[in-house]
């Protein structure tokens, strides 16, 4: 089976807004003199804010009234000013390039909300590059649910078994396997302390892998 279309997560994956966005909610934790970890950050990594929203753990914990919607903005601003001259992960560009000029349909599949995406993709000038760009507004149910990745299978028009997923994070794992797609992980600072074992292949960025690999990796899963 040939390799026709690969689908990439977004935060953290193609960009490191991971960190940034942890560095965000912990500058705003500190304020109140409440902690914020990694494990905390944890458990909002790769899915949508009904699995953990920040705000909401923040108000519950502070003894005045706060407003979440505005808690959140806060944060975003403050994420986007650390990310406004962040460039694309290692290597990452090159695999997006040489699939590119391959023929290989790619699609992002990110449980972020479309604006986040795009507005990120814009600066990095890669909306053009992707055929489909699929977000939370797309689906019912994001990651660790398969819908963001069934939904790329269809606008690509190709199967389970002729795609491969790159993901970062547990919860993409668990999608991309639920959809049944070959699955490459790419842990970064925040998701590689994190159990990413059920990912078939790992890497430690996409440095290590060429697109010529990639399709012999994928030939020899089949």
């Amino acid at each position: 089976m040939s390799l026709k279309g690969i689908i990439f997560d977004f935060d953290g994956l193609i960009l490191d807004t991971e960190l940034p966005g942890f560095i965000a909610w912990k500058e705003i934790f500190d304020r109140y003199q409440v902690p914020f970890t990694f494990q905390h950050w944890h458990k909002a990594i790769g899915t949508g804010p009904s699995a953990y929203d920040p705000a909401i753990d923040l108000c519950s914990q502070v003894m005045e009234s706060l407003n979440p919607d505005e808690i959140r903005q806060n944060q975003l601003r403050r994420a986007y000013e650390i990310l406004e001259k962040t460039s694309a992960l290692p290597g990452v560009l090159d695999v997006i390039e040489d699939a590119k000029k391959a023929g290989i349909k790619m699609a992002v599949a990110s449980s972020s909300p479309r604006d986040w995406v795009i507005n990120h993709l814009t600066r990095l000038e890669l909306v053009s590059v992707f055929d489909f760009i699929l977000t939370a507004e797309d689906v019912l149910n994001v990651k660790p649910q398969p819908d963001l990745f069934q939904l790329a299978l269809k606008k690509l028009g190709i199967s389970a078994s002729e795609a491969v997923v790159f993901e970062d994070s547990p919860n993409g794992i668990k999608a991309a396997r639920a959809a049944g797609i070959f699955v490459i992980v790419v842990p970064n600072e925040i998701t590689k302390s994190m159990d990413t074992s059920e990912a078939d292949r790992q890497i430690g960025s996409f440095e290590e892998i060429t697109l010529s690999q990639l399709i012999r990796d994928f030939e020899t899963s089949q």
